[in-house]
């Protein structure tokens, strides 16, 4: 499975690890992704989707739709 938020679309980064003594060696960010049963009102149900915390903390502030309408207008789709 996909390390990708269903809402935000955030994704693993990657960049160096730095070490005191200054070495450099390749390491990965993981999004902070959690399942979670969101409640959709314009449907009356809920949806069970694998959402990063930032984008939990969206929903809560703009709504659901809200939330589904903006990440799909960053990614472009």
């Amino acid at each position: 499975m996909a390390k990708v938020c269903a809402v935000s679309g955030k994704r693993p980064m990657s960049g160096n690890k730095r070490s005191h003594a200054n070495n450099k060696s390749r390491r990965r960010w993981e999004p902070n992704l959690q399942w979670k049963r969101i409640w959709v009102p314009s449907e009356g149900r809920w949806v069970r989707m694998r959402i990063s915390m930032h984008a939990l903390r969206t929903i809560g502030k703009i709504g659901y739709d809200a939330a589904m309408a903006k990440g799909s207008k960053q990614r472009g789709s």
